[in-house]
């Protein structure tokens, strides 16, 4: 069952990705956000009253505990982390090409296993070493890919926005695994859905700053903002691939590290809009790199078993 959580899971982020490319193109980017964070606050808010009035039972696997001033503020920095990363990625997703942006992504969990080794010092086999090797040499071939079309990876800043959101994905990542693990292994063991609730809400707060400062005050010399209903799907789609992750992980059963690997499987859907319904360019050789990140993403997979 968990296995098949984990491909919903993915398949829910590749369109994910997808919503974000058709709400973005040619659009603001800080307002769609804005409605991103708050579409995501009120799926989540429900939860959150529900279990502080005592509708929910407390061994539901949607109840909400209560928490100290210090795990909110623990949150709270997970939320500086990940809105910081949401917002270079998706400034990068409306200037570069989908079928561009989606391997890059995948390598995320290279950069969270090189961030376990020095944050947590966590020790690397031989498959994990092929794996990230692999992984840098897929990297050096997207950038060839990328100037064929004009896009210079170190000279591009929305390819130095996509690797920066993708570092910053990684620290979350790690950061996720802090606030979840027990205090017996380091963490500070956190329930993971007042993790994903609250965060949220910290989220669309600290957005609203960003737009009400940032956007607002030049709105009318800047790109202008167009509702479209992909918006919704954006947060549809995210929280969902969250929940069904949440849930998978609640199974005994559950190996982590094939879940992690199926869930970056969900470039293959954002590849093929960018490649069959958007008609983008150097598709061959963008599909040969996205292959060597999967190849390196199983090596990850096999070294994570084996360990």
């Amino acid at each position: 069952m968990w296995f098949f959580l984990a491909v919903i899971s993915a398949v829910c982020l590749g369109f994910y990705d997808v919503f974000k490319k058709i709400s973005l193109r040619n659009n603001a980017v800080l307002p769609v956000l804005l409605l991103n964070t708050l579409i995501g606050s009120l799926l989540f808010l429900p939860l959150i009253i529900s279990s502080y009035a005592g509708w929910l039972p407390t061994v539901s696997h949607w109840f909400v505990p209560s928490a100290t001033v210090e795990a909110h503020l623990w949150v709270f920095l997970k939320a500086i982390i990940v809105l910081s990363s949401w917002i270079c990625g998706y400034f990068a997703m409306k200037h570069l090409p989908i079928t561009l942006v989606g391997p890059i992504n995948a390598t995320r969990p290279v950069m969270t296993l090189l961030g376990a080794m020095l944050v947590f010092h966590e020790q690397f086999n031989l498959w994990q070493w092929a794996g990230v090797a692999l992984a840098i040499f897929s990297f050096f071939l997207m950038s060839r890919s990328g100037r064929k079309e004009g896009v210079n990876f170190f000279h591009n800043r929305w390819i130095l926005l996509l690797i920066l959101a993708a570092v910053l994905g990684a620290c979350s990542g790690l950061y996720d695994k802090f606030l979840l693990r027990t205090p017996s292994l380091g963490g500070i063991g956190l329930s993971p859905i007042f993790v994903q609730s609250w965060f949220n809400i910290y989220q669309l707060g600290l957005m609203s700053l960003i737009f009400a400062f940032l956007w607002w005050p030049i709105r009318k010399s800047t790109t202008a903002f167009q509702w479209r209903w992909s918006i919704v799907g954006i947060s549809i789609f995210l929280a969902l691939a969250d929940l069904v992750y949440f849930y998978a992980l609640t199974d005994p059963d559950v190996l982590i590290a094939i879940v992690s690997m199926t869930r970056r499987s969900s470039v293959l859907v954002s590849f093929f809009f960018g490649a069959f319904l958007w008609r983008e360019n150097n598709i061959r050789a963008k599909a040969f790199d996205l292959l060597l990140v999967f190849v390196s993403l199983i090596f990850l997979c096999i070294g994570a078993l084996q360990s």
